[in-house]
């Protein structure tokens, strides 16, 4: 089942490189076309997959400011950490 939190993870595995711009698109895309969306979700989970789905195609993208604001709609926010890599 799809839900807020679940595309909240992908786009956390998105930003943090877990997963490429056009592994995050085909799964929206999946969701959109098949997926079993939780029927309390659907109307932000649909507007978010929706939206990312168009990031490869020409004069659209997916920034972090989307990123960040998709997550606000689903109820989540961005916290940053900064690390020294050895």
């Amino acid at each position: 089942m799809i839900n807020k939190h679940t595309v909240a993870q992908k786009i956390f595995d998105y930003l943090n490189h877990n997963i490429s711009v056009a592994e995050i698109v085909d799964w929206c895309e999946n969701v959109m076309m098949d997926g079993d969306i939780a029927e309390e979700d659907m109307e932000v989970v649909s507007e978010v997959t929706a939206r990312i789905g168009l990031a490869d195609a020409n004069n659209f993208g997916l920034l972090w400011e989307d990123c960040d604001e998709m997550l606000a709609k689903l109820g989540y926010k961005l916290h940053l950490d900064l690390l020294k890599v050895a």
